[in-house]
Formats: structure tokens, C-alpha cells, sequence
């Protein structure tokens, strides 16, 4: 156990069941009220592949749904692992530093999709390696709210001014993801001597949350992320992973790449993901949906779900677009197990699920 989860334990936190025993999380869960007026969570359930080497950027190009090629060290991007059938793998927040690329994703898959990944170098000059243990990557952070921007200042000399860009500075990697609530959400990745000396001074601005704090404003910002529960579940274009700009329709050839472009450009998907909220603090990843119309197969798929504070879950759904409208308009349409489950209550997304036929 390293030294920022002995602090952890010592401040109150219990061992987090994320498969690794030494993580440790508050295990506490925020309201969107008070993530919205600004928070502080450690992340605890993400991994990270470093990929090094002349040709490390040229093979995950060729392996990813986006640029890698074109990625410089201002930029954070997402970017999708696939079949050759075209299903999510693995989602990955991806950026780069002078000698590396990162790719982060969820702890649970790291191992055998960087096992994958690695089958596929071949005569690339790419070596990947678990990144999480390096000193400059030990413990994220993740903020957000009001608040989060008037505090990190006092660390960083300028904060990225644009989501999905970063800076870097003595104190670590600041990552601005996808803003939430039209407020801007930082991942702040840095050793575990400096997360413990500046975790006081957060927390007394800050609301301090566990991982599922920060899950939960990922959530609201419709960030999907692919799990051991939803492997091969999705084309990218079903967790919307295109209208977030995790997929380039420009670039050369990746594993799925046909299947990805044909269901972009003939509309063959009737599928989209959106936000919801549901009374029941059992729902997770994998867990399927059921449109009260037609009970006798599932309409959808949990993505992803986080406690929301209040008893339940909020979580991103993917599910048939005529269920997504069905269960807009009609309270109660879309349940959660069976016809007869919880209610899934539509909320409303951050950006606009767009005409395309998918």
C-alpha cells in the first residue's frame, strides 16, 4: 500500500472494491448539487497504458477510432479499441507527452487489453507498459464545479482553456475533460508525496467525494466508458462516442473500421445512449432495459452507473431510439431488469443526439 492510501485510510476512507485491495475511496456519494458548486474525488478505478517507442503514435493510429498521428501534447482526445466486427473493447481518454502516449481506461480490462494491443506491435518500434505505477501518475484527481477552477491556480500557472486540452507543470498532468453541467471537470494525475500535501487544502474548498462522485459527473457530461460488463457490446456510434469526437472518419484503416464507417454513413444503427435516473441503487454496467410496449425482449443496456446521492442511480443508457422516445414521453415506459422493475426516468443530455439515424 502506497503512502496516499495509507493518508486516505487515515482521513476515513474504506478499501474500494475495484478488484485491487490497496485502493482506497471515500466511498462517498455527492448530489449533482454539490458537484455542480465544486468537488474533489480520488479517482480510483483507472488504469493506464504507456506506450513508448519512434513508432508508438503510427501503431495506435493504426489500431484506434482516432488520430493518434496528429495528437500533440496540448490536445486530450477519445478514442475507441474495437473488433473487427466493429464493438467497443475498450474506451480510452487518450493524450501524450514528449516520449509517451497514455491511454486510460478502465482497471478492470487494462490487463488484457494491453495483452491485445501488445500481439499487434510486431515490428513497431512500441513498447507498452502499466503506467499507473509510475511516480508522475500514482493518484488522479478529478474536480469539478464552480469552485474547482478558482482553486487549481494555486498549483498551475494556467489551467487548459478548452475541454479535452491539458497542461503540464511541476505539480502534474492537468487533463480538462468534458465539461459538466456547462462547468468545466479537470483529472489532475500526479505522485502520491505531492496528492498528499495538497489534498487538505482541496478539501477545504471542495466537497470531498469517492469514485462514484466522479462517475457520477461523467455521467452528466455524457462520457461513456467501456467496462469488463459491456465489452462487445456497442458500435461507437451507439454510446455516442462519434459525437464526441472519439472517432475519425478520416484516418486509415483500424480493426472495425468498415463496420464503423458503413453505420455512419448508411444509417444502417437505430441506436443512441442517453441519461437517465433510476431508483434503484442495484443498477450497473450490463444490466438491461425493458420498454413496458414490449417486455418480452430488452430495449437497452446500462453503460454506465454511478449513485446519485439520493438512494438510486443516475447512468447513460443505450437503447433503441424509439424506446429513448417512448420512455421520454411516458413516465415509466422503460423499466429497469423487467417490464415490471424500477422506472427509468429521462433526464435531459448535455449535447443534442443529432438526426442521423443511428
Amino acid at each position: 500500500m502506497n503512502n496516499w492510501n495509507q493518508f486516505l485510510l487515515a482521513q476515513g476512507a474504506r478499501s474500494a472494491d475495484t478488484g485491487t485491495a490497496d485502493i482506497a475511496d471515500f466511498g462517498t456519494a455527492l448530489s449533482v448539487a454539490q458537484l455542480q458548486d465544486g468537488f474533489v474525488a480520488p479517482v480510483t478505478d483507472q488504469g493506464l497504458i504507456g506506450v513508448n517507442g519512434d513508432d508508438a503514435a503510427s501503431f495506435l493510429h493504426s489500431q484506434l477510432t482516432n488520430d493518434v498521428e496528429h495528437l500533440n501534447q496540448e490536445q486530450v482526445r477519445l478514442a475507441g479499441y474495437c473488433t473487427p466486427k466493429g464493438r467497443l473493447l475498450a474506451s480510452f481518454l487518450m493524450w501524450r507527452n514528449a516520449t509517451t502516449v497514455y491511454l486510460q481506461l478502465s482497471r478492470g480490462i487494462q490487463a488484457p487489453v494491453q495483452k491485445r494491443l501488445q500481439m499487434f506491435v510486431l515490428r513497431a518500434k512500441a513498447k507498452l507498459h502499466d503506467a499507473s505505477g509510475d511516480e508522475a501518475n500514482q493518484v488522479i484527481l478529478g474536480l469539478g464545479g464552480k469552485h474547482a477552477s478558482a482553486v487549481l491556480p494555486q498549483w498551475f500557472d494556467s489551467l487548459p482553456a478548452t475541454p479535452f486540452s491539458k497542461v503540464e507543470g511541476n505539480a502534474g498532468t492537468l487533463l480538462r475533460v468534458a465539461d459538466a453541467f456547462g462547468l468545466p471537470r479537470y483529472q489532475w494525475l500526479t505522485s502520491a508525496a505531492n496528492a498528499e500535501a495538497i489534498w487538505p487544502q482541496l478539501t477545504e474548498k471542495l466537497a470531498k467525494g469517492g469514485n462514484d462522485a466522479w462517475h457520477l459527473s461523467e455521467i452528466h457530461a455524457g462520457v461513456p466508458q467501456i467496462s469488463q460488463a459491456t465489452q462487445e457490446q456497442f458500435v461507437p456510434q451507439m454510446v455516442n462516442f462519434e459525437l464526441l469526437g472519439g472517432v475519425n472518419f478520416k484516418k486509415g484503416c483500424y480493426p472495425g473500421q468498415e463496420i464503423v464507417a458503413r453505420s455512419q454513413y448508411l444509417g444502417k444503427l437505430k441506436r443512441r445512449t442517453t441519461l437517465v435516473s433510476i431508483d434503484d441503487a442495484q443498477a450497473r454496467a450490463g444490466s438491461e432495459l425493458f420498454a413496458v410496449s414490449d417486455p418480452q425482449q430488452p430495449c437497452g443496456m446500462i453503460v454506465n452507473a454511478a449513485a446519485n446521492g439520493a438512494g438510486g442511480v443516475d447512468a447513460l443508457v443505450e437503447m433503441k431510439l424509439a424506446a429513448i422516445e417512448e420512455g421520454g414521453s411516458t413516465p415509466g415506459a422503460v423499466r429497469l431488469g423487467s417490464a415490471e422493475g424500477a422506472a427509468v426516468r429521462f433526464l435531459a443530455m448535455p449535447y443534442v443526439l443529432d438526426a442521423l439515424d443511428l
